[in-house]
């Protein structure tokens, strides 16, 4: 699966890109490089995309000390963990979910925010006892644009003890939540083909760059990448989306699953700093789950790449 499929090259050519994307599409394996699964051994979490049972999208995060991601074999992934109750993609990611059956389709993303580095890989994962096996399609090391730079911190067991997780479901943002957007300078995307093949990436940017347009509806810049086009090629072919937003001072996790489509022209592009394209995505599930994760990341040290956030 290192080619690209139709969606991809209908985006890659509306954007005029398709030359550059001809160029970028070796970096597309299916194996791991050795120092690729040095990288992964040193990270404590993986941001994992997928369908749930219900054929919604979700973006969501497996968490390990580090080490808990090993590749044994270049095309193997192992995840020495599985999704805690309430999350949205447990039933797909540990074989319970009804309708659930034969490898579960994911997109995974490991990032270093220290590093500013990540890596993406695309499989089909199966629950080996407590951990996943990921049959690795795609491998794709990605460039440190839009990543900011961050350093954590896990809470010792005394801390952890104290804290409470709660999962909350609604189908609008609370004001809160739209807050939380508002502020964000990072947040996590996972797309899927309509064959069902899942991917998950990285955005990033100023704070204010996502714009809270309603309590179900959100829009975002798209900035100049790496002319791919993976996310939005998906989403040529199936609006489907969900995004993951860390809340990397408190734990908490931020899941919404909905629906996006690229807005490539226009007036809101042309007034929004660094965009060659918008996506508007329309929520229509919210999850919140409180205590999601033991890390604790500093403020941040923003990107020399952020276009400024539209005013």
């Amino acid at each position: 699966m290192s080619g690209y499929h139709r969606g991809e090259i209908a985006a890659q050519e509306r954007a005029g890109l398709a030359r550059q994307a001809a160029h970028a599409q070796p970096v597309i394996r299916d194996t791991v490089p050795a120092v690729a699964a040095d990288f992964l051994a040193e990270q404590p979490f993986l941001v994992v995309g997928g369908t749930d049972e219900g054929g919604r999208v979700w973006a969501t995060q497996l968490l390990g000390e580090p080490g808990f991601l090993k590749v044994p074999a270049p095309h193997t992934l192992l995840v020495d963990a599985l999704p805690q109750p309430g999350d949205p993609l447990a039933g797909l990611l540990t074989g319970t979910g009804a309708g659930v059956a034969g490898p579960a389709r994911i997109g995974m993303i490991a990032i270093a925010p220290a590093a500013r580095r990540r890596m993406r890989m695309n499989g089909r994962a199966v629950r080996d006892g407590g951990r996943l096996r990921v049959d690795l399609d795609q491998v794709i090391s990605n460039c440190p644009k839009y990543i900011q730079q961050r350093h954590h911190r896990e809470l010792p067991p005394r801390e952890r003890a104290t804290e409470r997780r709660t999962v909350t479901d609604s189908t609008a943002l609370t004001p809160a939540q739209q807050q939380a957007l508002r502020v964000a300078d990072t947040f996590f995307v996972a797309t899927a083909s309509d064959r069902g093949d899942a991917d998950a990436s990285h955005r990033g940017g100023d704070p204010g760059f996502v714009e809270v347009l309603s309590p179900r509806l959100l829009r975002w810049p798209d900035y100049r990448g790496n002319a791919m086009f993976l996310t939005l090629g998906n989403l040529e072919l199936n609006p489907a989306a969900g995004l993951l937003l860390p809340g990397w001072d408190t734990g908490t996790a931020l899941h919404l699953s909905g629906w996006a489509r690229t807005v490539w022209s226009g007036e809101a592009v042309d007034r929004t700093p660094g965009a060659e394209r918008l996506v508007e995505f329309e929520i229509d599930a919210v999850r919140e789950i409180s205590a999601a994760s033991p890390l604790r990341w500093s403020e941040p040290a923003l990107s020399r790449f952020n276009p400024p956030a539209a005013g």
